[in-house]
């Protein structure tokens, strides 16, 4: 497919899972990638199996942002992928606060800064902007306060864009559930595949094939939407 000949994608914390597969997905597609990260040497590689560009970008830096920007010029897709949870699974009657304003300064302000500093070029092109949201903005799971948070603030943010900045700039947002990446470390995920009804866990190609879907012309009249990729698990009951 050449869904996207001609148009130019920057992606954010590309460097590997969710982002490298869809940088590597989107240039399958035709697109011209430019990815970001810090982690330089995985990022410069993964842009040199792509055929794509490596830029480094510190998503929570607003003069990072600016510098990207002006840089690339010209994108007609902007995919902010970044998020950690660097409190991990702790409860808020535990949680200090240097750590919950690490997770909201990686997982909210980061994205913040990227639609502000993105927004006049999509807005010129007609572009469009997909996030990478998350199933604990949707369901609770014990000691994760931080991270639902910032997750749920980006939930209600894309619903906001969508509508003050259509018809010019499409918004939408996929929501992984238990997606199988190097995030997990040595965690098998059992806990959570357990409940998944399609009873694995998900690919970081998976996601990106619905971040594809939301940035092409497929999902033209898509705006708005928090697409799961979750094998069911946000609906699959107690």
């Amino acid at each position: 497919m050449t869904r996207f000949a001609g148009r130019t994608a920057l992606l954010t914390a590309a460097a590997s899972g969710i982002g490298a597969a869809t940088a590597a997905r989107l240039a399958a597609e035709g697109a011209r990638v430019v990815l970001t990260d810090v982690d330089d040497d995985r990022g410069r590689a993964v842009a040199a199996e792509v055929g794509g560009t490596y830029l480094r970008l510190d998503a929570t830096s607003e003069d990072d942002w600016a510098r990207v920007v002006a840089e690339v010029g010209a994108f007609d897709v902007l995919h902010i992928n970044v998020g950690r949870n660097p409190a991990g699974r702790t409860p808020v009657h535990e949680l200090d606060l240097a750590a919950w304003e690490a997770v909201q300064a990686v997982t909210l302000r980061s994205v913040f800064l990227g639609v502000r500093a993105g927004l006049p070029v999509l807005r010129e092109r007609r572009g469009c902007l997909v996030l990478t949201g998350s199933i604990h903005a949707v369901v609770g799971l014990r000691g994760s306060a931080a991270y639902a948070a910032a997750k749920g603030g980006l939930h209600a943010l894309v619903r906001q864009l969508a509508v003050e900045y259509a018809p010019e700039v499409r918004v939408n947002a996929v929501v992984p559930g238990p997606i199988r990446t190097p995030a997990w470390g040595d965690w098998d995920g059992a806990d959570h595949i357990a409940r998944t009804p399609l009873q694995r866990a998900g690919t970081a190609e998976e996601v990106a094939a619905a971040v594809a879907f939301l940035a092409s012309d497929d999902a033209a009249y898509t705006t708005g939407a928090a697409l799961p990729v979750d094998g069911g698990w946000h609906v699959n009951g107690l």
